[in-house]
């Protein structure tokens, strides 16, 4: 069974990829960002934000055709998907002003393409968090790199997100809000999720 994990930066996804690999014996598959654009990006993202985002998908591409060649042999669980490299963060670098109109036409193309070959996940489960619980879990887990991101920043991205899954995504989605369900202080949560992940699988096997 194939389950990705997708949300905001600071909403726990790599911490559910974590618990969820252990309880079924899975393979995490987590975000790879070793991105060689990544410096000129921050010296000149009108400039190089095209390059930097078809890397990343070009990784995403790569993890994902991996990843879906060892389905059949266990439960993959991938930390973000290759639907949030264009529907999030390109998008959002392009509204921002920061990706021209002809490069986000051809990323989109090639996402395009790539997607209409690659499997959707049996189950998208979406960490949906205000910005104060994603500030707060940002600052709990003190990563340097990420102390002084913009508020407003993590605004655009939830509103990308919430459009996203509302009217774009078209797989089985299980919500989890993290203002109010938090799978790591409470046990009941957590069980919740792992009892759509079974009901699924059972589903799945069936037919």
């Amino acid at each position: 069974m194939y389950i990705a994990i997708a949300g905001n930066i600071g909403s726990g996804k790599t911490t559910l990829t974590e618990m969820l690999t252990e309880r079924y014996g899975a393979k995490a598959y987590l975000e790879n960002i070793d991105n060689p654009y990544l410096g000129d990006f921050y010296e000149d993202m009108l400039r190089w934000s095209f390059n930097l985002q078809t890397r990343f998908l070009a990784s995403r591409i790569d993890q994902t055709m991996a990843m879906l060649a060892e389905q059949t042999t266990c439960h993959i669980i991938q930390d973000r998907t290759i639907y949030e490299d264009a529907h999030i963060f390109a998008g959002n670098l392009h509204e921002m002003g920061l990706m021209s109109s002809r490069d986000i036409e051809t990323y989109m193309q090639i996402f395009r393409l790539v997607s209409n070959l690659v499997q959707k996940p049996d189950l998208l489960i979406y960490l949906k968090a205000s910005v104060p619980t994603l500030v707060k879990q940002i600052h709990k887990r003190g990563r340097d790199y990420e102390m002084n991101i913009d508020t407003a920043y993590l605004e655009r991205l939830n509103k990308k997100y919430n459009h996203w899954i509302s009217e774009l995504y078209d797989g089985p989605v299980y919500v989890v809000e993290k203002d109010t369900e938090d799978f790591v202080a409470d046990p009941a949560v957590f069980e919740r999720i792992c009892a759509e992940i079974e009901r699924l699988d059972v589903q799945k096997r069936l037919f």
